[in-house]
């Protein structure tokens, strides 16, 4: 569907305002089934996953691309698809570069950042941008780029 979109300007279907833009990286959000249970239990996690659309894509228009990518491509997947606007506030972010498994070493780091400067972490959900392609980049590189929201 993203791909939809960013070829739209080699027809007649560009929407209003578009212009050339990379498609965004993956991204996933991430939180706990069971706030009792404990962070680490990966049986316990649920996860989001998204793609950021350029800001000239509307609600109609995100419709439509998904319409038409259906007509050429069915996939009974495509009607799970929403359009959902996210506005984040303060949040903490980090490059975190390795292997998914040491994440919370970065999580670690943040928090005490967080905590010397006033913050805390403001709920159990995060935020992953995967810069990377796992299927192409060795674990020692992958980038991922991860963000939390902060309260005072």
């Amino acid at each position: 569907m993203s791909y939809a979109v960013k070829m739209s300007y080699k027809g007649s279907d560009a929407p209003e305002g578009y212009y050339d833009y990379t498609v965004y990286p993956l991204e996933g959000v991430w939180g706990l089934v069971d706030l009792t249970r404990p962070a680490t239990d990966k049986n316990n996690w649920k996860y989001t996953i998204m793609i950021r659309q350029p800001d000239f894509l509307t609600e109609d228009g995100f419709r439509y691309f998904v319409g038409k990518t259906a007509a050429k491509k069915p996939n009974p997947q495509l009607a799970r698809l929403k359009f959902v606007t996210i506005e984040d506030g303060p949040s903490c972010q980090m490059m975190h570069v390795g292997s998914f498994e040491n994440e919370p070493a970065s999580f670690s780091k943040m928090e005490a950042f967080c905590a010397e400067a006033g913050y805390r972490r403001a709920s159990k959900l995060h935020r992953e941008i995967y810069l990377s392609d796992p299927r192409r980049t060795g674990t020692e590189k992958l980038r991922t780029v991860l963000r939390f929201a902060v309260a005072k």
